[in-house]
């Protein structure tokens, strides 16, 4: 049987592709054959993903971040992939695997990708895409976009703090329309996450309720208030403190529904979003990902 490896050779450090043999070798130990793919911008990985033979493949495996994870994602739905998908999480932050736990050796996660122990995960809908983790709204949006790649790589998860920091005195105000069954808002935010996963650009405390299988998506709105609430607000997201925060509006649904007059940036995955009008909605338990 196949198994589909598909890796990014610049995620985080750069690296995986020295284990490659490593990999290969205790697949083929146990009867698997590995067929790596490696990520490049002429061709896309859907469009590799579209022809795949279901039939002739076990699993498929990725090692990169959430933006590799987020198009593999993208085209197993698309295409009606049912294959169990397994991480290396291999990127900078990897806000979507460090849900699950799974460790940052590649070792051992070889160990826990030759078994076949899966959890079901939701896939969150942003317009005509999917997203894993987050889709974000506001001009100042996703710090992970915004920080330099060396930087990251050489300094990990406080890349994204200092860069965070760093972008706190930028943040405008926009005016936004919000309707869920849960809560309709209209008037100026600073921006605003709509959660599947935990974690979102290395702040691994920012949606402390959320569950990637409970068919909710979990919302997080930040109020336009003064510069030094706002440097507190940050302290508290580092924290996971900043839910309790009068300048936080927190709650979850099943979809919904944004617009507005203005030029918003969006945001899915740390990668560039839709214009409005914008209906994000959850699909539950629509993938399987191998874990321990």
């Amino acid at each position: 049987m196949k198994v589909k490896l598909i890796y990014n050779p610049v995620s985080g450090n750069g690296t995986f592709k020295n284990y490659l043999d490593y990999v290969i070798e205790k697949f083929q130990r146990k009867g698997m054959q590995i067929e790596p793919y490696r990520t490049n911008k002429r061709r896309s990985i859907d469009s590799m993903l579209a022809s795949i033979n279901e039939n002739e493949y076990q699993k498929i495996l990725v090692a990169g971040g959430d933006g590799t994870i987020n198009q593999v994602v993208n085209a197993v739905v698309k295409h009606n992939i049912n294959l169990p998908i397994g991480i290396f999480p291999v990127g900078t932050a990897n806000d979507y695997a460090s849900y699950f736990n799974l460790p940052n050796s590649i070792q051992e996660m070889v160990e826990i990708l030759l078994k076949d122990n899966f959890t079901y995960s939701d896939v969150g809908v942003f317009n005509d895409k999917y997203f894993i983790n987050v889709a974000s709204i506001g001009n100042i949006i996703d710090i992970s976009q915004k920080t330099n790649t060396e930087f990251k790589n050489s300094l990990g998860v406080l890349a994204y703090y200092i860069n965070g920091i760093s972008e706190i005195p930028k943040l405008k105000p926009v005016n936004i329309r919000i309707k869920s069954k849960e809560k309709n808002l209209e008037g100026e935010i600073l921006f605003m996450l709509v959660m599947n996963g935990k974690s979102a650009g290395g702040f691994n405390k920012i949606a402390p309720f959320a569950s990637i299988n409970d068919g909710l998506l979990e919302v997080l709105i930040f109020k336009k208030c003064p510069i030094h609430e706002l440097i507190a607000l940050f302290l508290a997201v580092i924290n996971g403190d900043h839910t309790n925060s009068a300048n936080v509006i927190h709650f979850k649904t099943q979809e919904i529904l944004v617009d507005s007059d203005e030029d918003i940036s969006t945001d899915i995955d740390g990668e560039k979003g839709h214009t409005f009008p914008i209906n994000i909605k959850i699909i539950p338990k629509k993938i399987k990902i191998i874990t321990l």
